[in-house]
């Protein structure tokens, strides 16, 4: 929409703009009756303007339909009917076994309540010694339950345990040479100190 169109009011903007700038003192009526009536007499770049926001306003409207083009391309999946009848069908096999546990709710209810230790565990007789060595085994699992945990948990620091036995072996054959060094100077000494006191005694 044009705002010079004259046609397109009974009062046009410019003319009431031009009204209150003479009832405000700003233009005198011979100001205004001075001006040409020509539509050229505007800054040609008021409707560069205008046509500058009308075509943003466009580009907006076109990115915000893409958006939404984007958004129901990415949900297209997950509404789809093939993808809904499977979370229905999960859904109703959720709610079924629901309701039987709340059918069944004080019998669970009892059933939790009563102490494990008053229970016997149906077992046929021809099974009983498997029954015997299996506990046995169970037995020595939790026995040894804790070592195996720490060795377990001692597997991750391996490698900084033999670094630190590399180090120690390293600083021990150092020890070791410097040991060596030590004794053959000893030796060397009480070699000399022999003879001289031989040297001595002969002399």
């Amino acid at each position: 929409m044009n705002p010079w169109d004259f046609a397109q009011y009974s009062v046009t903007p410019v003319a009431s703009l031009l009204t209150r700038c003479v009832a405000s003192g700003v233009l005198s009526q011979e100001d205004v009756d001075s001006v040409p009536r020509e539509p050229h007499v505007f800054s040609p770049h008021l409707l560069e303007a205008e046509q500058h926001i009308t075509m943003e306003r466009e580009l907006d409207k076109i990115n915000l339909e893409m958006e939404l083009l984007k958004l129901e391309k990415e949900s297209a999946d997950v509404t789809h009917k093939f993808y809904l009848s499977q979370r229905f069908t999960s859904l109703q096999q959720f709610t079924s076994h629901l309701h039987d546990v709340l059918r069944e709710q004080a019998s669970l209810r009892r059933r939790l309540m009563k102490p494990l230790c008053q229970t016997n565990l149906p077992v046929e007789a021809d099974l009983h010694r498997y029954v015997v060595e299996v506990m046995g085994m169970v037995v020595d699992f939790i026995e040894n339950l804790e070592a195996k945990i720490s060795t377990v948990r001692s597997i991750p620091t391996i490698d900084d345990s033999m670094s630190n036995l590399n180090n120690g072996v390293a600083q021990l054959l150092a020890q070791v040479t410097e040991v060596e060094r030590l004794s053959k100077q000893i030796l060397q000494r009480r070699s000399q100190n022999s003879r001289t006191s031989i040297n001595d005694i002969t002399t």
